[in-house]
This record gives C-alpha cells, structure tokens and sequence, in this order.
C-alpha cells in the first residue's frame, strides 16, 4: 500500500506519523511519501518520521520529494494538508476583517473565504494529476475550509472524503468525563464542517442510552470552559456546539478579545519554528509534547480509521479515534464498532466514522450535492451518511444559511471575480451587511493578489 502525503513538510506531519506507526496492524502502509515544495522543512520532517518509524519498528519506506508527480504516482489513497500561503496569509485572514468588526479567522467569515479562494484552485489541480496517475486513489481533504474543498473535489467527480478532527477530540473529552472507553462513546454529530452540535452522546452504539443530559448536569461546567461559552447557553440549548459556534453565538465578543491580542497565525509560526528546530535533533525520534499545543489533536486516528476503512483495510474504529491498551494493542475508539444490518440500513461489519461527504438527502432542507458533516458508514465505496433525525429550526436556519453562502464562496473560488467575492461576503453569515460586504471585498483581493488568477 503506497500512500503519499500532499503538504508532508508540515509541523502536523509527525502527528500523523505516529498514527502511522503505531496504527500500522490498521493501515499497513508499504511505502509513504512526503510531498512539499519547501525542501528545508520536508528535509527536517522527513528525517524524524523516518526515525518515528524506526524506533517503533515500522517496517514502511518514507521517501520525501518535491515533485508531486512523482510524489503521487501509484498512491492509493493522497492526503491533502496544504496551506496556500503559509502562515504569512493565515495572519492576514485573521487580521483585515477586524476592520470592519468582523471575525478574522482562517475558516469561518471573510478570512475564511480568502482561504477557500487560494486553495481551491490548487487543491483540484492536485488532484487532476492524481487522477492522471491512479483514477482508483481516494482523496483524503484535511486542508480548511474542509467542507468547501470538499465539495470542489466531488463536484469535479473525484473519489474524495473530507475529515476533520472536532468530532474526535468530544469524542475523546466526553470519554474522560464518563470513565468509559472512547469505542463505546456515539456522538449524534452534525451540521456542516466547522458548524456542528452534538445532540445525543450513545453509550455503545447508535441504539444505546442518550447521556448527554448526564454529561452536561455532572460535566457542565468543564464542557463550557472548553467552548469559551457560558454554561447557561450550554443548558439551554441542551446540546454541545462545537467551539467554532462562539465566533456566531458570541460574535462581538470575540472580535473584541481578537483586537486585543496577537493573532493565532503569529502564535503558531513561533511555535512551528520552535518544533523545526526540535524536529533537526538527530536524538529526537518521537512527536514532542509541544506539538499537541499546534493543533490537529487525534488527526492521525482519524486519517487511519478512515484510510483503512476506504482502502478495505483492516479492522478501523469507528468515529475516527483509536487508541491503545496497557499492552499497546489497540483497541477501537469509535462509534460502536462494527454495525449490524438493522435501523440505520448499514451493513454487517461496517464501519462509522464522522466526515465531510455529499449530503444526497440526509438533510431534507439541503441541495443534494451540499457536504456535510455527519456519520457515515465508510467502505471502499466511499462515505454514506446515516439517516439523521429532523434537524430543529434553531440549528437548521444556521446551516442553510451557511450553506447557501459556501456554494457563493465556491462560485467565487471555481469563476473568479469581484461581483462573486461580494456576493459571498453578503450572504456569509458572520459579514451580511452591504457596506462591510462592499470594504471586505476590496480587502480580501488586495490582501491576495498573488494566489489569485483573475485578480
């Protein structure tokens, strides 16, 4: 099996290479490559995965290039983990929408959309050339925005399934709060992709006793410090957000607290030019703990179990988390583990995890070709989203909105123009007014020029 990895240079990688490693009874890999275009870092990376696999007696191959030709050719299965612009482009997606008292982030609102529209092009020009090389490969999206760039790549009809780890870290928390195994934990997850809520937390299964009203009368208040929420709002609403919700539910506040500190993108790159200097250590030969603090926290697990599943690999858990005993064998952490045929329609031996994949009629207020951000069964015929019970009008408006607003932003990315950049600003939920609209979009191409075509 010859997977390759599209950004291998990233400070991320050596996360994924420690699930690589210890997951490999999941997802045997033969040979893994490392793609990017900036030689210094992929040199660094390349050399403390090569020494991560070593130590835990992997038996793979890890080769690095920057040709992505090369790179990809033969690969079963690509994983994107691009950034266009780097970290450099990130700060400003966090800073000019500020401007207006606007959020700035680098997924959400008009920082958002500036992302989708660097990366957009790039990512589906990499994935013509994969196609070129191997039709059959699955693509595996972990490059924000997540939901829109997965819906460019299955739009353009490729074999594509977008992942993203929010799901897995509650997945994870609530495990720890309850005392139980993450296998045995089900979130009733969805929405779009950064746009979620967990409505119901199963014990052992889709079928089994809902406790998140235990969860939030006994772990309230915990849950409430990670979202940077209330608890009040939490008890209300009666469900989890993901933490993405406060730059909507709590919007002006947060504007306030991103005008008063440095952005995140400053943050990470001194923390990615300290994990490079750690990463040169010829002694290093594990993931440092400083790398937990970069984001992307159980991303390896996901990508495996997913991996595996799509690859008709071995036994993946469900849910997008595993883990290891006492032994260091491992032992699935997903969403209940293998399905029966039964309620949900899914076939015996199936397997559940939490992705980015086309609606087709899940969420009846949605277009079909609209992604979202469900469980679904994954086999190696792709991601079939579980049946999901009626979204309440409180949630369903947020997610059509949006929605409507990432078929803009991918009109904007696919077409160019200034008319179909504003025209996503006003319907993006966190911009909706002309005259911010009308300044954003001025911002947004003057602050990314170079990345785009037409501009």
């Amino acid at each position: 099996m010859k997977l390759a990895v599209v950004g291998g240079g990233s400070t991320y990688t050596p996360e994924l290479i420690d699930g690589f490693a210890r997951l490999r009874d999941t997802l045997p890999i033969e040979e893994l490559v490392l793609v990017d275009p900036a030689a210094d870092r992929l040199g660094l990376v390349g050399g403390l995965a090569r020494r991560i696999f070593a130590k835990q007696g992997h038996p793979g191959r890890i080769t690095t290039t920057d040709d992505l030709d090369a790179g990809v050719d033969g690969a079963d299965a690509v994983l994107l983990q691009l950034r266009v612009g780097g970290q450099a482009a990130r700060d400003q997606d966090e800073t000019w929408p500020l401007t207006c008292g606007c959020v700035g982030q680098e997924t959400t609102g008009a920082g958002g959309l500036a992302k989708a529209l660097r990366t957009v092009p790039v990512v589906l020009d990499i994935a013509e050339r994969v196609r070129r090389s191997n039709p059959d490969a699955w693509i595996i999206d972990f490059t924000n925005p997540v939901g829109i760039v997965t819906r460019a790549l299955l739009q353009a009809g490729h074999k594509a399934v977008g992942l993203c780890n929010v799901a897995i870290g509650f997945q994870r928390k609530f495990a720890g709060h309850l005392g139980v195994s993450p296998s045995e934990v089900h979130l009733e997850h969805v929405g779009l992709n950064h746009l979620t809520w967990e409505r119901a937390v199963r014990i052992g299964g889709p079928g089994g006793e809902d406790v998140l009203p235990k969860l939030l009368a006994e772990h309230g208040a915990a849950i409430a410090d990670d979202l940077h929420m209330p608890r009040a709002v939490i008890e209300r609403l009666g469900v989890v957000p993901s933490y993405y919700l406060r730059y909507y539910y709590a919007h002006d506040e947060v504007v306030r607290e991103l005008r008063t500190k440095p952005s995140r993108a400053s943050e990470v790159a001194a923390m990615e030019k300290q994990l490079l200097e750690m990463y040169g250590d010829p002694a290093l030969d594990e993931k440092p703990a400083l790398l937990a603090k970069r984001g992307g926290a159980y991303y390896s697990e996901a990508a495996v179990d997913l991996a595996a599943s799509l690859l008709a690999g071995a036994d993946s858990g469900s849910g997008g988390a595993s883990v290891e005993d006492g032994g260091g064998r491992r032992a699935d952490s997903g969403s209940g583990g293998a399905s029966v045929e039964g309620g949900g329609g899914r076939r015996a031996g199936s397997k559940v995890q939490v992705v980015n994949t086309r609606n087709g009629g899940t969420l009846p207020f949605l277009p079909d070709d609209a992604v979202i951000e469900v469980q679904a069964e994954i086999t190696a015929e792709g991601a079939r989203p579980l049946p999901v019970a009626p979204v309440e009008p409180l949630y369903a408006g947020l997610i059509a909105h949006a929605t409507a607003y990432e078929d803009l932003a991918l009109d904007a990315a696919l077409r160019g123009g200034r008319d179909r950049v504003y025209d996503a600003l006003l319907a993006n939920p966190l911009v909706g007014q002309f005259a911010y609209a009308e300044k954003l979009t001025d911002e947004l191409i003057a602050h990314n020029r170079e990345h785009l075509a037409w501009a």
